[in-house]
């Protein structure tokens, strides 16, 4: 039963069609998905050809331009991590999927962990980085103080026990770490614009919904602060372009591609851009 307001009603258009709502919690301004999967039923909503981070497919205009941003993306994350000035280059990477940005680090020299909870995908990352990649109890196994970045490219969102992930990413990261978070903002020209299309709702999948906001105040919590935000400017325009779909059940790429250009041109007054990277440092309470 839930008692709190409901911000809209959202369809999970790509796999199962089923309704969900996002309820609105005020103290974090995020929103929940409700009802949310129970846990041993939940991999069964990632059951889907279209799941596009764990393929490397190339089959539509979609995929076509996921992947051909991907290799611009993952310069700019190596670039970023290598900004941190980390002695020892110990990096985590918790959600990677086929493994190509741990690819990418290795071959620059960090030392790398990956966590993937899809077999599959998991078995793609491994083929790609010395079988560096484990399930996710492999958390569990991990020390703490032991990684100096740790980065979730899109998958906070998909965590279901929020406050002991938050704890946990603290534990793992040496007094000097660094965690990168990037997840949707709810907030944005695209998401207003789409509203229960937005196809950065994609519930259930996605169980929380941020604002800059939210990540200030879940983080703060386990004394990790937030120093910086950049935007992800290639997301509005993917985003939009399947949202697009949902919309009228076919592609439209000029449409697509003219919501994600007015969504950026937007947020350079706004800053609610359609996804934003999070940097966090550790601070002493």
């Amino acid at each position: 039963m839930n008692n709190k307001p409901v911000h809209l009603t959202v369809k999970d258009h790509s796999v199962s069609g089923e309704d969900y709502q996002l309820i609105y919690n005020k103290e974090l301004d995020m929103l929940e998905t409700f009802p949310k999967p129970k846990a041993e039923k939940l991999s069964n909503y990632y059951k889907s050809e279209d799941y596009i981070s764990h393929t490397n497919t190339k089959r539509n205009l979609l995929e076509y331009v996921y992947h051909s941003v991907r290799k611009i993306a993952l310069k700019r994350k190596l670039k970023l991590i290598n900004s941190f000035n980390s002695q020892e280059k110990n990096l985590l990477d918790i959600g990677c999927g086929t493994g190509d940005f741990l690819e990418t680090a290795l071959k620059d020299n960090w030392i790398i962990t990956g966590i993937e909870p899809d077999e599959s995908a998991r078995e793609i990352a491994n083929s790609k980085t010395n079988n560096s990649v484990y399930k996710t109890e492999h958390l569990a196994k991990l020390k703490p103080n032991s990684f100096d970045v740790i980065t979730l490219w899109h998958v906070l969102e998909h965590l279901p026990n929020l406050e002991m992930h938050t704890a946990l990413f603290k534990s793992l990261l040496k007094p000097n770490g660094t965690l990168v978070i990037a997840v949707p903002n709810f907030k944005s020209y695209d998401a207003q614009h789409y509203k229960n299309f937005w196809a950065a709702y994609d519930v259930p999948r996605h169980l929380w919904h941020f604002s800059r906001t939210s990540i200030s105040e879940l983080f703060n919590r386990e004394n990790l602060k937030l120093v910086k935000t950049l935007p992800m400017i290639f997301d509005a325009y993917y985003v939009s372009l399947l949202s697009e779909k949902y919309k009228s059940g076919f592609m439209n790429p000029f449409k697509g591609f003219w919501v994600g250009f007015k969504s950026n041109r937007k947020a350079r007054r706004s800053k609610e851009y359609s996804s934003h990277i999070y940097i966090l440092k550790s601070y002493n309470s």
